[in-house]
């Protein structure tokens, strides 16, 4: 193991303790979405707000339902962020304002950059009966929070093993593995999943803060329990971490340098002032042009509730 301070350490476990003054444990919250899916949100929570520029994680899943009752989202609008998804098991049919329409699959990854303004539909096909997914939300830096809008469908992710474990490179670089997700700031995002019952140390970037969470089973970060009710936290410092997984468990880490700018995260945009978030509801309200439409969805769009008359920023 190795270090950024002037630290003597003499053994195993003086190693676990110093690398234990970098991590924290949250509890994460559940709700129900549609009839019946559960969603484990780990960000944003009053413990953490965001990991880098990752704002928001949602684990949807697993979950299994009868045909024609997955998950319906109707249209609904986002500015300054980039939305992520990651698909374990089941389909869902992504359509957006600009006319995109994709199916996602297991294993795969959407990418929308919601830029200046964009909306979208995510619906179950009708003959699908199971979802498992990783929801998570990009924010965008100061310079390109104000792009155009675009969409990236990712068919294929780059996967490397070691110690019995493989790594999906979701985000980024890992493992000398370089992942095709186009993102803005340095950040990283890697799906491990154990090939049998195992134990291995990962490389850590210093300036980064990471987080854990479990996707399926259980796993311990440098002894510390990591299940499907909590999130494990690493401080910038670091440049290693052991992992325990057991065959079959999967595990989500992801991570980046601290964010730029303090944001304001309410409903589904990312602002830095409260003009910003009170104009884009306005837009969404009367239609503007900036949020498009999209024609070809049966059924309401998605209201926007009331606006606080203040609100903390995130940081």
């Amino acid at each position: 193991m190795s270090n950024n301070n002037d630290y003597d350490i003499s053994d195993s476990k003086d190693c676990e303790t110093y690398i234990n003054q970098f991590i924290q444990e949250f509890t994460i919250r559940s709700a129900e979405i549609g009839k019946g899916t559960i969603i484990k949100r780990a960000l944003p929570s009053r413990q953490k707000r965001l990991v880098g520029a990752w704002c928001f994680l949602d684990h949807a899943g697993p979950v299994s339902f009868p045909a024609g009752d997955g998950l319906d989202v109707g249209p609904h609008p986002h500015i300054g962020l980039q939305t992520f998804t990651w698909m374990i098991e089941g389909t869902m049919m992504h359509t957006d304002s600009l006319g995109s329409k994709q199916l996602i699959r297991p294993k795969q990854v959407n990418l929308m950059t919601a830029g200046h303004g964009i909306s979208h539909t995510e619906v179950a096909p009708d003959t699908e009966t199971k979802m498992h997914a990783a929801q998570l939300w990009i924010a965008l830096p100061d310079d390109k929070r104000n792009i155009e809008p675009k969409f990236e469908h990712y068919p294929e992710l780059p996967v490397v093993s070691k110690d019995q474990v493989e790594f999906t490179v979701l985000v980024g670089d890992f493992l000398e593995t370089v992942s095709p997700v186009q993102v803005h700031t340095p950040l990283v995002g890697v799906d491990l999943t154990a090939q049998a019952n195992t134990k291995t140390r990962i490389p850590l970037n210093p300036k980064f803060e990471y987080a854990f969470m479990a996707l399926e089973g259980v796993a311990r970060v440098n002894g510390h329990e990591l299940n499907a009710d909590n999130m494990v936290i690493l401080e910038t410092g670091l440049t290693e971490i052991e992992v325990e997984l057991t065959e079959g468990h999967r595990v989500l880490l992801i991570g980046g340098e601290p964010f730029e700018s303090p944001i304001l995260l309410w409903w589904n945009f990312v602002g830095r002032t409260m003009q910003d978030l009170q104009q884009a509801r306005e837009d969404w309200i009367n239609h503007d042009a900036r949020f498009g439409e999209i024609p070809d969805y049966q059924g309401k769009r998605l209201e926007a509730p009331v606006l606080p008359e203040q609100m903390r920023a995130s940081k």
